[in-house]
């Protein structure tokens, strides 16, 4: 063999054996720090399912074969949600890369087109990251997506389920901070039993206000103790759950077998149906594995709960049913009570740590989501306050956080125990569930392009377990059951009306707005007098003129030399690269120096005040005008209102850019196109590289042979209006329900959405716009 090619076939051997390294490396290190973001929660509850599963009916008389039932339902409650049905099927399911309710619905829109969301429009079909698959040809699959896309009551009533399933989660951040400390503060009254009730309460509370006040510092500070906390919390677990298997009853293993779930039903009957209850707290948090996808990647999560966490809850649960096998009068307090004395003090730290760490996880859930609805046109605007520059994503918002700590504070105080808070947190844990079993049914049809044969078997089989827990949660609602109710009505009410009255502007916006025909005849003046400067007009059409240009342009005699007509969009895609980010048109003739811009933004992008956006839209402007050139000849023009280019970065066309490598490697490790992709890198890093501020230098290469005169003409105007300055145009809306219009309406229209619209951020300042550059212009909407 030629040496050369021996060492060349050696040096690409150890190139692959080191990148196998590499990737096993990274994969252990995303599994490892999934344990503190995705499983706190989960790892929390064998601290309260004995607890809340005894806590009624079945309490003061407990056997032995009670206990081994429960603990079979147990095993395979455990098996078949967590295990079967998120870590096999519906980690697959991921929106390249992302997960969560608002994922799955999201990628139905994409291939169903609903229609529901303002902005999935054609504008955003360009996005190359997101190229749909070609939909299914078969009878069936033509028929059903035909079926959801022609009926619009089908089409809300997605919309009602997806949000339903929202508001449960936004009501999980208060209810389980209430349950996990107060589970794990109530250990204290085992080791001293003549402490009153309300002392442990008094405890909770005071965890709870730090808890909640710490949230404006974000996690990163605290992050890196998270998975060792929770480590250290399933290794308790796990050690004292195989100490009991071997002390106390290592005979209870025959439990497993399905055959004590039918004879717990034979011999309990109704009252251990009711006790099912209880049961499904096993898996609270489960949700999380798919919700938290987007830090991770599939493998890493499944590796480190089929790994770790599923056998570490299994034998804490069995050891637990072991000690109760032999004391079955101390069912009140389970876990503490299985703990041997040595040992108690530290595993109630740990405990205790754990508890607090699975709150802070599901209250910044709770933030993420929100920040998802708005992105959607499905909640009223708030302030979004991102407390990292160096970790992607982190977000906090100072009205949830405070609503959510008064709602958790007063429910802790209100039920003092964990049986009622644990009724309503059963609740709302398997209406998430089953809301995403049954977008998980839509995907498989429409997404997937299975047959209907095994989309209805994964509903039935998952379906009717979660139907079953559901209907013996149900049962509870005069027990505490009813506060997940009654915060999922006020949470759907407040987004489903604000989504409608946003729907209802949108629409009276597209019906009036100002033909182009009527623009162009006005000239190239207008009508009126151009003054030196860029004025950008924000409206949420994508096409046409938005009618408080009309109403401006009627009314005042001057108007800036350059318009921009600017869109923010929020597509249905997790995120949007930067070089796919500007969309830009010409409209009317090049004399007219008007544009459009379309500036597109993901549902979990991250809208930073200190990316320029000033200076990088006319960077993008210039870049157009330069292209424009170029593809003149060609047979579609640049020319008109339908035509868009999209704009990227592209170095030494106007402008130097700083830092662009460094903002695309970010997105790059973001975006994916599968759930297996090494994701966030910077966010695994030790040291995190920050992301910078996008500085952009405006810079007009007049000398330059290869443009032409109007090219170099139009770059002048373009860098004379920007040293004039800019201004901005927006309506100040007022909308009213017709007088037609049914009372409902009118309630919703009149009241509710208009007192949300006062009282939530104006659009300027969510948009940092300067209130000295702004311009509002009144709008009466009836809708």
């Amino acid at each position: 063999m030629d040496p050369e090619r021996a060492s060349s076939q050696q040096s690409s051997i150890g190139r692959f054996e080191y990148t196998e390294r590499a990737s096993i490396a990274v994969l252990l290190t995303l599994a490892y720090q999934s344990f503190g973001v995705v499983y706190g929660d989960l790892s929390v509850s064998p601290l309260y399912v004995f607890r809340a599963t005894f806590g009624d009916t079945l309490r003061n008389d407990v056997e032995e074969r009670e206990i081994m039932g429960v603990l079979c339902f147990i095993f395979w409650t455990l098996t078949l949600i967590p295990v079967i049905k998120y870590s096999f099927i519906v980690l697959s399911a991921h929106d390249n890369g992302e997960g969560g309710t608002f994922a799955l619905y999201a990628l139905l829109c994409r291939h169903l087109k609903l229609s529901l969301i303002l902005n999935q429009q054609a504008a955003d079909e360009e996005l190359s990251s997101y190229k749909l698959e070609q939909p299914t040809t078969s009878p069936r699959g033509v028929w059903f997506r035909h079926l959801l896309e022609k009926h619009k009551f089908l089409q809300n009533g997605l919309l009602i389920v997806v949000l339903l399933g929202t508001c449960m989660v936004i009501g999980d951040g208060a209810l389980t901070p209430a349950l996990s400390v107060l589970s794990a503060i109530s250990g204290i009254r085992v080791a001293a039993p003549h402490l009153h009730e309300n002392v442990t309460v008094a405890v909770a509370c005071c965890i709870l206000v730090l808890l909640f006040g710490l949230q404006h510092m974000g996690t990163r500070r605290v992050s890196r103790l998270f998975a060792p906390i929770i480590l250290a919390w399933l290794l308790c677990n796990a050690s004292i759950g195989m100490y009991n298997l071997i002390t106390w009853n290592p005979s209870i293993l025959k439990a497993l077998s399905p055959y004590y779930m039918y004879y717990f039903f034979k011999m309990d009957g109704k009252e251990g149906w009711i006790a099912l209850g209880g049961v499904l707290l096993c898996i609270t948090g489960a949700e999380a594995m798919y919700a938290d996808l987007g830090h991770f990647s599939r493998k890493s999560v499944k590796l480190a709960f089929v790994g770790v966490v599923y056998p570490s809850l299994l034998i804490g649960y069995i050891g637990q049913a072991a000690y109760l096998s032999k004391h079955l009068n101390e069912v009140d307090h389970a876990f503490f009570k299985s703990v041997p004395r040595p040992v108690f003090w530290p595993v109630f730290v740990v405990a205790t740590l754990a508890s607090i760490v699975g709150s802070q996880a599901v209250i910044s859930a709770t933030f993420s989501i929100i920040n998802q609805c708005m992105a959607l046109g499905c909640f009223p605007r708030v302030k979004v306050v991102h407390t990292s520059n160096q970790v992607y994503g982190q977000v906090y918002i100072p009205e949830i956080n405070w609503i959510m700590f008064i709602l958790c504070l007063t429910l802790t105080i209100s039920f003092q125990n964990t049986i009622d808070i644990g009724n309503a947190y059963g609740i709302a844990v398997i209406i998430v569930m089953l809301v995403t079993t049954f977008l998980m049914t839509l995907v498989i049809i429409t997404v997937w392009q299975c047959s209907i044969f095994w989309a209805l078997c994964f509903f039935a089989v998952f379906g009717c377990i979660e139907l079953l827990y559901l209907s013996t949660a149900f049962f509870k609602v005069p027990k505490g059951g009813w506060v997940p109710l009654v915060l999922a009505g006020v949470f759907m009410s407040i987004m489903y009306v604000w989504h409608y009255g946003t729907t209802k502007k949108y629409e009276y916006d597209f019906q009036n707005k100002v033909s182009m025909k009527w623009l162009l005849n006005l000239g190239p003046s207008l009508g009126i007098v151009r003054v030196p400067g860029i004025g950008l007009i924000y409206t949420d059409l994508v096409s046409g003129v938005p009618a408080i240009f009309s109403h401006f342009v009627t009314n005042l005699p001057a108007f800036h030399e350059v318009l921009v007509f600017v869109c923010m969009k929020s597509a249905p895609v997790p995120y949007v690269s930067q070089h796919e980010r500007y969309l830009i048109g010409r409209i009317g003739p090049k004399n007219y120096h008007m544009y459009r811009c379309i500036v597109r933004y993901g549902y979990k992008d991250v809208r930073r005040d200190e990316d320029d956006f000033e200076n990088q839209l006319i960077a993008n402007l210039a870049e157009f005008i330069q292209r424009e050139e170029a593809t003149s000849s060609n047979e579609h023009s640049f020319e008109g209102d339908r035509h868009l280019a999209v704009m990227g970065t592209t170095p030494g066309l106007l402008f130097n850019s700083l830092s662009d490598r460094r903002e695309e490697s970010i997105k790059s490790s973001v975006i994916s196109n599968n759930g297996d992709s090494l994701q966030l890198q910077e966010w695994l890093s030790s040291s995190p590289r920050p992301i910078h501020k996008r500085r952009v230098h405006f810079d007009i290469p007049m000398s330059e042979a290869h443009h032409s005169t109007d090219v170099r003409k139009e770059l002048s105007v373009l860098a004379k209006a920007r040293e004039a300055g800019l201004a901005y145009m927006m309506s100040h809306s007022y909308v009213k329900a017709k007088k037609s219009s049914n009372f409902l309406k009118k309630c919703a229209i009149d009241y509710m959405y208009t007192f949300l619209r006062k009282n939530s951020r104006d659009p300027a300042v969510v948009l940092n716009i300067p209130h000295t550059s702004l311009i509002e212009v009144g709008m009466f909407y009836y809708v």
